[in-house]
């Protein structure tokens, strides 16, 4: 249920009416605009009419939200969520995801191998206009027999390119016992195979740390949603939800990416959207140009795979770019963004 206040009541009045709520039992979301102040209730709300709320004077209306995910939901959040990430290294890098003005680039290889490939392709990708690194060091594979990743080792390695190049770091956690290893990252990421594990989505809210969610293969919206929900109800409001392609009944690419969902979430919640254009396909050729639909689309950033030798990527080298790829896909993005008077 959202309760929404009359203008211009003061803060004693606000206070004391959130104090009272809670004291019934129910958590309180409070958002505050420039003229409007909404509060969410966040509990059984069964029992209780919005009728209820209008007998105070400072109520100015009061419904009950219908969709299963609360803290999420626009109507709870009118006002876009702007994820803000300075980097631990260099306080002039990182950038403002979701403010409508900047479409942030996340690149880098799909697994740390090398303390001399990651720092190579974290300048490179720098260069090119990347605001973040990522790099898998924990990996997900389909095959037991598949490369699993550095691990801990590959974390440090990540660290280490951080500090030669200033660009905050984004990289996947697995398990709930990885949390402690991750203290030093900035980003936590939530891979698809994870999306719905929930106890590792309450312990990585539990850290108040941005977290990048991607959406599971097979997922629905509202199971999409419903995982964010998740983790920002453990502590965590600083949600990144990404579309990396879901799995259909065709096989002509790894995945087929879903571009319809960006300016839906944008009108259903009020988290930031990005799209991961290289798991979407597979392709690397492909790479390019759904990239490109991604900015038009209106998305608030992009995460690719950025390889120096993708030939001999010990995981995903098919839909890696090579630095000088990556670095020609900057600049016409850069041209599409102006479009829509947004930069990279």
């Amino acid at each position: 249920m959202i309760v929404v206040l009359k203008n211009g009541v003061s803060e004693k009045k606000v206070d004391e009416f959130v104090d009272g709520l809670k004291g019934r039992g129910f958590g309180v979301h409070v958002s505050k605009g420039e003229s409007t102040t909404i509060l969410g209730l966040i509990g059984d709300t069964s029992k209780v009419e919005p009728e209820e709320f209008l007998a105070n004077d400072i109520v100015e209306s009061a419904q009950r939200v219908k969709a299963p995910y609360k803290m999420a939901s626009r109507s709870f959040h009118p006002a876009d969520t702007v994820v803000s990430v300075i980097s631990k290294a260099d306080k002039n890098l990182g950038a403002n995801i979701g403010d409508g003005k900047t479409c942030a680039v996340m690149a880098g290889p799909c697994s740390v191998e090398t303390e001399e490939q990651v720092v190579e392709v974290a300048k490179a990708v720098k260069a090119s206009g990347a605001r973040f690194l990522r790099g898998g060091a924990f990996k997900p594979r389909t095959s037991p027999y598949s490369f699993q990743g550095l691990g801990a080792t590959g974390l440090e390695l990540l660290k280490i390119a951080r500090r030669e190049t200033g660009l905050p770091i984004v990289t996947e956690l697995m398990a709930m016992n990885q949390i402690d290893l991750f203290e030093d990252v900035d980003i936590i990421q939530i891979g698809a195979r994870n999306m719905q594990n929930f106890d590792l989505l309450k312990e990585v809210g539990k850290t108040h740390k941005p977290v990048l969610l991607k959406r599971g293969l097979s997922a629905t919206v509202k199971e999409f949603l419903m995982s964010a929900e998740y983790i920002m109800a453990s502590g965590s409001e600083n949600v990144i939800l990404c579309e990396r392609g879901i799995r259909t009944f065709d096989n002509y690419t790894r995945n087929c990416l879903d571009l319809s969902i960006v300016p839906y979430l944008k009108k259903e919640t009020h988290l930031p959207v990005i799209i991961d254009p290289s798991h979407a396909c597979g392709i690397r050729w492909m790479v390019p140009t759904l990239a490109k639909a991604a900015v038009a689309v209106g998305a608030d950033g992009l995460i690719i795979e950025v390889h120096n030798n993708p030939a001999k990527a010990l995981c995903d080298g098919e839909q890696s770019l090579t630095p000088a790829q990556f670095d020609d896909l900057m600049k016409v993005l850069n041209k599409y963004a102006a479009v829509e008077g947004r930069t990279m």
